[in-house]
């Protein structure tokens, strides 16, 4: 990828949204009429998708294009039925797509398709295939990067050679790769990758499964920490940990800042997550997504390019990812309003909350 700095510039961004924004109303929304974003998202099996990403977006797109529709539909992680939900958006005659895809290969086709159509896609989170207008994502390398860093850290001594289990996320997604590559550029020659497994729809009962298989193989006490590609691995790895009786358990990284794993980590149960700012993406996507619906160059939003197997030079976004271990949720999560304290802080978890500082 070939960058023009990471982060957009606050003073530009802000000029470019609310150009987009006067363009909308100009003259009345007479114009907009039947302006409608198709979204496309891919699993309820991360809740983040069906919690933040959903309603964010459609927050967004509305207070920049009032008259504007978001029509919505979520894959339940099957490329089949995303296929056909994206040709009935183009058969509908969508002014733009935001494709959170399943599967690159299975959805080049109507990725096509939607070009021919002259609707502009733009890959939102995961980095389609295909002539596609824009992408708009996390750096899936640091994200890899800040759960290696946090795993050695985690393993203390025993990050000098120990035994490291990498449980992966799904191979069809184009982030389970860039992740991993990550993870696995600062856990080299430093620890003992003793088994490595790809975890099928990011799935917890699948990671739960494989880790209770590398627990038999390996036996519980050559397992000094685990790479755990997102939190609902992570769920499952621990509950397989769990079931086995190991104590204390190993570090578990994570991804995603699901409520669920923020508890864990306070609980101790989960070494740290990766928080990914949800609200950074989702504005930026929509005010991509309504200026391409439009017929203008998103180019002021652009950050970066990046490469697909199909398509060069790609205009895109990448956005910094922040590691979180129970030090940092009163830092990033509270205070960005992700989470209260109340909601993390249960009953069950309030000695806990007191002795790492979440008061109130």
């Amino acid at each position: 990828m070939r960058g023009h700095g990471w982060r957009v510039a606050a003073g530009l961004l802000a000029g470019v949204l609310a150009l987009t924004l006067a363009g909308c109303t100009e003259d009345g929304g007479g114009s907009e009429n039947g302006m409608t974003v198709g979204l496309l998202l891919p699993s309820r099996a991360v809740p983040r998708w069906e919690q933040s990403d959903k309603p964010m977006i459609e927050k967004r797109v509305k207070e920049l294009c009032p008259e504007c529709t978001v029509v919505y539909a979520n894959a339940e992680n099957d490329a089949g039925s995303q296929r056909q939900q994206m040709n009935s958006m183009i058969t509908r005659g969508v002014s733009v797509l935001l494709l959170d895809v399943v599967d690159p290969k299975a959805l080049r086709s109507s990725v096509r398709a939607a070009d021919r159509a002259g609707i502009p896609v733009v890959a939102y989170d995961r980095l389609a295939e295909g002539p596609i207008s824009g992408f708009v994502s996390f750096d899936g390398a640091q994200v890899g990067r800040l759960q290696g860093e946090a795993l050695l850290e985690g393993m203390g001594a025993r990050a000098d050679g120990g035994g490291v289990v990498m449980m992966n996320g799904d191979p069809s997604s184009p982030n389970a790769a860039w992740y991993e590559g990550g993870s696995r550029s600062v856990l080299q020659d430093k620890v003992r990758i003793l088994k490595s497994y790809t975890t099928l729809g990011w799935r917890a009962e699948n990671a739960h499964d494989h880790m209770s298989s590398a627990i038999s193989d390996l036996g519980p006490n050559r397992i000094d920490g685990v790479l755990a590609a997102n939190d609902s691995i992570a769920s499952g790895v621990i509950s397989a940990l769990e079931s086995a009786r190991i104590t204390p358990l190993p570090p578990v990284t994570g991804q995603d800042a699901d409520l669920d794993a923020v508890r864990r980590i306070v609980e101790g149960e989960q070494h740290m997550t990766v928080y990914k700012p949800f609200r950074k993406e989702t504005d930026a996507a929509a005010a991509m997504a309504v200026a391409l619906a439009r017929g203008n160059d998103p180019g002021a939003l652009v950050t970066t390019t990046v490469d697909s197997p199909t398509t060069k030079d790609i205009p895109a976004v990448l956005l910094n990812p922040l590691p979180v271990t129970r030090d940092d949720i009163g830092r990033t999560l509270v205070r960005d309003g992700v989470y209260t304290i109340d909601q993390i802080c249960t009953p069950k978890l309030r000695p806990a909350c007191d002795r790492i500082g979440l008061t109130r």
